[in-house]
């Protein structure tokens, strides 16, 4: 086999891993390259709330801390299980603001041998992007792609030049909102929501959404761009939208949804209790009590760019390490972003 291909055959047989430890979840996704895009071999999801509390004091809580060490330590088994050797473990808003997060991310590294990466918001951005950029509908101008997560929240505008054949999106803008669903829930409250409560979340966002710099550009052109969202809200609201018995990822992810299914689903999400809500199999009881923050995040976005249509994302920050990994390994022969599931 000539050198170029023998390099070429290696590159293709690296076994990749993307770790993302947020402010709620602890999520793992191991690949291998496969055709133009990638296969999942293996994944890991867990709620570990490290951010609980982080707002009233600052530092990361040793309980909160010990969940998060114990799924970093499943991880950790499954990476070695699957011979990875392309890696890259990055923790986002809970570790960026605590004042122990460094202190943690030295403990994850004694603990479980994996060192992790605190990225700063514009990376958390643009990796959430990349991780999308397969749904963007390539006939508008472009969208308004939002990540709502536990500690904050990232809204990217991807344009379009008409002028341009490859319709490729280009990041023309981005903001870092500091909230989540995590600590919107804890200021506002998550379990007993009301109207009037919900209300004063949606208006609390929408003060943060203020300074982005091109919301007017965004607004003058909301008619050719469409929303899409990458977050356990917007899959939720799809779950429930699509009246899943149970959660199914491959209904999901790619689904479009038009301003009135959004509303439908609202209006019933307003109208269900606590208790409602933990009975629903899309919601369960790890999120009941999460959920109503996630959609005053979301519907402040809306209020702010409202198009007409959403496209709903189970996927993201790890799908945007993935491709991110294999195009500096130049794994595929084109230079694309990659095709995936």
């Amino acid at each position: 086999m000539p050198k170029m291909h023998q390099a070429e055959h290696a590159r293709r047989h690296h076994t990749y891993a993307a770790l993302d430890l947020g402010t709620n979840n602890c999520r793992l996704l191991v690949a291998r390259p496969a055709g133009d895009g990638f296969r999942v071999i293996d994944a890991f999801s867990r709620i570990v709330r490290l951010g609980e509390g982080l707002g009233a004091t600052g530092s990361l809580h040793v309980n909160a801390m010990r969940r998060a060490v114990d799924a970093l330590a499943v991880c950790a088994q499954k990476m070695h299980d699957r011979r990875v050797d392309r890696a890259r473990l990055i923790a986002t808003e809970a570790c960026r603001a605590a004042d122990n997060g460094l202190l943690f991310v030295e403990r994850v590294l004694r603990e479980t041998g994996l060192d992790l990466e605190i990225v700063d918001r514009e990376t958390e951005a643009r990796l959430a992007a990349a991780g999308c950029i397969p749904l963007i509908d390539r006939h508008m101008d472009g969208v308004v792609l939002f990540d709502i997560g536990g500690g904050s929240s990232e809204v990217v505008w991807l344009d379009i030049d008409p002028a341009d054949p490859a319709r490729q999106p280009v990041v023309k803008g981005w903001i870092s909102l500091p909230v989540g669903v995590v600590t919107l829930s804890e200021r506002h409250g998550g379990v007993r929501v009301t109207r009037e409560s919900f209300e004063r979340m949606v208006d609390d966002v929408a003060a943060m959404l203020d300074p982005f710099e091109h919301r007017q550009a965004i607004a003058e052109r909301v008619g050719r761009l469409h929303l899409l969202g990458t977050s356990g809200t917007v899959t939720t609201m799809a779950g429930i939208h699509l009246g899943l018995p149970r959660y199914d990822r491959r209904r999901v992810d790619g689904l479009w949804m038009r301003r009135g299914d959004v509303d439908e689903v609202l209006e019933g999400l307003l109208a269900m209790t606590y208790e409602q809500r933990v009975a629903n199999a899309c919601i369960g009881p790890e999120r009941a009590d999460l959920v109503m923050a996630g959609c005053a995040i979301f519907e402040a976005i809306r209020r702010a760019f409202p198009c007409e249509r959403l496209r709903v994302a189970d996927r993201g920050l790890r799908e945007g390490l993935l491709v991110q990994m294999m195009q500096k390994d130049h794994v595929w022969r084109r230079n694309g972003a990659g095709r995936h599931p």
